[in-house]
């Protein structure tokens, strides 16, 4: 199998195993424009949606299940953003935000979390389906960016102390997003039941800020590969291990033969009244921005 390229569209996962902290690393470039490449959204937005997909993609990659799958929802109903929604499944990631325009240009060319959503929350769920398990974490979505959001829930909802930080800017007419999410690690993380959080530990205020000196532009700068970025942050260390990395990519699971078996399953009255005018059911995907045209004679 060919080495995975740690430039971009790439997970790595690092532990200082001295410091009891662990951590991912991301970047997003090609597979981001991929995503944004459906949609026509103002550079705000594609902004915005870019560090939510970089964070659902450290939250998807800490994750051991193949087919476990992350979620994450930022929802208002008085915000320029009404609804922003992301997620990760098996290394593919999805997105998109709905918006109002005229709302969005009161706010501005560099608009604040509070500007953007208002008064709303964060909901990030984690779906274990081979354990048959599901979990949910919410909190108000406060902060001046995503990333301080991000650090407030695993403060309240996973009482575990983290460091999150985002970027995205447009480099060379394409997008790249980056970011990191390192934590302490919870005493019998590995191989034993979890125990407990020190919060007070000794060596998270070290890691805490050198994780904390991550700059935007090397988050976001492909010519910095991810383990020459950590070595970076952590070169005084005794020993860094960097663990597989997982390969990111846009994936989206509307295809047509997957429409198809969903409108199948209702009764036969429900889909004849869901055809159209044009003797179609029409379903359309947020994610990818794509209609799908389902005739009654096509397996429907």
């Amino acid at each position: 199998m060919p080495a995975i390229e740690l430039s971009t569209d790439v997970a790595l996962g690092v532990t200082i195993p001295a410091r009891n902290a662990r951590g991912r690393l991301v970047r997003i470039g090609p597979a981001l424009d991929t995503i944004l490449s459906n949609h026509k959204y103002p550079p705000v937005i594609e902004r915005l949606l870019g560090e939510a997909l970089v964070l659902t993609a450290l939250l998807g990659a800490m994750l051991k299940e193949p087919q476990g799958q992350v979620t994450l929802q930022a929802q208002t109903e008085n915000g320029a953003i009404d609804l922003l929604v992301c997620d990760y499944l098996g290394g593919e990631l999805r997105g998109y935000v709905r918006h109002d325009p005229d709302r969005l240009a009161e706010a501005g060319p560099n608009p604040s979390l509070f500007a953007l959503f208002g008064k709303g929350y964060l909901a990030i769920t984690f779906d274990h389906p081979g354990m048959d398990e599901r979990y949910q974490g919410i909190v108000p979505l406060e902060g001046e960016s995503l990333a301080r959001a991000a650090e407030s829930f695993f403060a309240q909802s996973e009482q575990i102390p983290s460091v999150v930080r985002l970027a995205a800017e447009q480099r060379d007419g394409g997008w790249s997003a980056g970011g990191l999410l390192f934590q302490h690690l919870p005493e019998g993380e590995e191989g034993r039941e979890r125990l407990h959080t020190r919060l007070d530990h000794p060596d998270w205020p070290h890691v805490a800020i050198l994780a904390g000196s991550v700059k935007p532009e090397e988050l976001v700068d492909p010519g910095v590969a991810l383990d020459t970025l950590a070595w970076r942050l952590f070169h005084e260390e005794a020993e860094v291990r960097t663990l597989d990395p997982v390969p990111l990519a846009r994936g989206c699971r509307c295809d047509p033969d997957y429409v198809r078996s969903v409108i199948a399953r209702f009764p036969a009255e429900e889909r004849a009244q869901m055809v159209g005018d044009d003797g179609f059911i029409r379903v359309d995907c947020e994610f990818c921005s794509q209609s799908f045209p389902i005739s009654l004679d096509d397996g429907a």
